[in-house]
């Protein structure tokens, strides 16, 4: 049996929203259109959205796209097989990271 270490509540909910927001990521980019919409939106491209996509406030500004389209929200929380209520649980657990702030 292995032991791992209890992390708190907050940090281990932060980790599932980061954990969420890369699929919510992969799930824009499975219709083009969508994915389009949200580069253009955030003013990125495709040349740097991998570096993007390794920011923890880069990663919360994704679910508030999602949590700003109730549609997307709708569709992607079915996607995943969870609430659109748990999505912004996870969100709030990211708390306020901004894209580029460390």
């Amino acid at each position: 049996m292995v032991l791992r270490p209890l992390r708190p509540k907050t940090s281990s909910l932060r980790c599932d929203g980061q954990e969420l927001s890369v699929a919510a990521l992969s799930f824009l980019a499975q219709e083009p259109d969508r994915l389009s919409r949200f580069l253009d939106l955030c003013g990125l491209g495709p040349h740097n959205l991998r570096a993007a996509a390794a920011d923890p406030g880069f990663l919360a500004a994704v679910l508030d796209y999602l949590l700003a389209d109730e549609p997307l929200l709708i569709a992607f929380a079915a996607d995943r097989g969870v609430s659109p209520e748990s999505i912004a649980a996870a969100r709030r657990a990211m708390g306020d990271a901004r894209p580029g702030e460390v």
